[in-house]
């Protein structure tokens, strides 16, 4: 028989993160429970009210009842879950509300808060791989007053945010105070970087299997030193004319695979692993790299979600790799229902 799931979504902390959360999770809840995983839904919105809908539409979002912390915990012990899966990308869902289900004594699919806590931090991240040896660009990280000691060009990013808000490429030393004034909207710390000049970018999943790590083939995406130095919001999302939120770096011309033959392959590969095993990482994780234009990859940063929906980073290199999905949810669930490896 296979487990009950909760599938948990929402954001207690804005709208942005809760139409991210079900722009990911409408996917992967298709997909679990096309392949048969019985569930329940939790969607907890800004403010943190909880509501149990029968799925994520408008209409069954708005008849669910709002909840306060306690009675909604006590629904989540009445339902007899067998296992939590984070649809949350806001820092207290990737945390705080993971926290939650230990405490309830729920096992959760993927990495537990501590861990998820270093990598929301970008560079508490770069500084534990770098001590097992992959290469990071030469950085350090300020606060407000404090001025860089490092000359453009910089890339000047929130060391605390994701989707690319707040991020900079900043080539002339009179860019610098309103690069990083957009990034201290994001945060008190803000990590300036080294500029490395494109060369390409790509992400590597690795997944454990079989009591091993499995790394799934790189997913690439368009830079280039003239037109597109770096990565913007505006390469991974947009809104919709009704206001939904969509991800544009699942666009053809966004994002491809890395044929597993080319010579980059094998050095990501080396690097995401080394990433994988010093940060801790439990039965999945993704891995962004710049690459240099002699081939050398240097690590951006780690995200340890994963969606399965069809568009997801992590079932979209499976596919590639000729995994089926069926086969990677299956082994990733037991995984976490067994606190190791699939």
């Amino acid at each position: 028989m296979k487990p009950r799931l909760l599938q948990l979504v929402g954001s207690a902390v804005d709208d942005f993160f809760c139409d991210l959360a079900r722009l990911w999770s409408e996917g992967s809840i298709a997909a679990t429970r096309a392949a048969g995983y019985p569930d329940h839904i939790a969607y907890v919105t800004p403010g943190g009210r909880w509501r149990f809908p029968t799925s994520l539409a408008p209409e069954a979002l708005a008849a669910a009842e709002p909840m306060p912390l306690d009675r909604a915990i006590a629904h989540i012990g009445s339902l007899g879950v067998d296992l939590m899966v984070p649809h949350m990308y806001c820092l207290p869902g990737m945390t705080t509300y993971r926290a939650l289900f230990d405490l309830l004594g729920v096992p959760y699919f993927g990495s537990p808060p501590a861990l998820m806590a270093n990598t929301a931090h970008k560079a508490r991240a770069r500084a534990i791989v770098a001590a097992a040896g992959v290469a990071v660009p030469e950085g350090e990280v300020v606060r407000r007053g404090e001025r860089p000691g490092l000359a453009p060009p910089v890339v000047v990013k929130p060391a605390a945010a994701d989707n690319s808000h707040g991020v900079a490429l900043v080539r002339a030393a009179d860019a610098l105070d309103g690069a990083l004034a957009a990034a201290f909207e994001h945060g008190p710390e803000v990590l300036v970087e080294r500029f490395v000049p494109p060369g390409r970018e790509v992400r590597c999943g690795v997944v454990e299997r079989g009591g091993r790590l499995l790394c799934l083939p790189l997913e690439e995406y368009p830079v280039d030193a003239d037109s597109r130095p770096i990565r913007t919001y505006a390469d991974k999302f947009a809104r919709a004319a009704d206001g939904a939120l969509y991800a544009v770096a699942k666009s053809v011309d966004k994002a491809w695979l890395v044929d597993p033959d080319d010579p980059l392959t094998a050095r990501v590969w080396q690097a995401a692993r080394r990433c994988y095993r010093a940060l801790g990482c439990r039965q999945y994780g993704l891995f962004d790299f710049r690459v240099d234009p002699d081939g050398r990859p240097w690590f951006l940063e780690a995200g340890l979600y994963c969606s399965f929906s069809s568009k997801g980073v992590i079932w979209t290199m499976a596919r590639g790799a000729g995994l089926p999905l069926d086969d990677l949810m299956g082994g990733l669930l037991r995984g976490a229902l067994e606190g190791g490896a699939p």
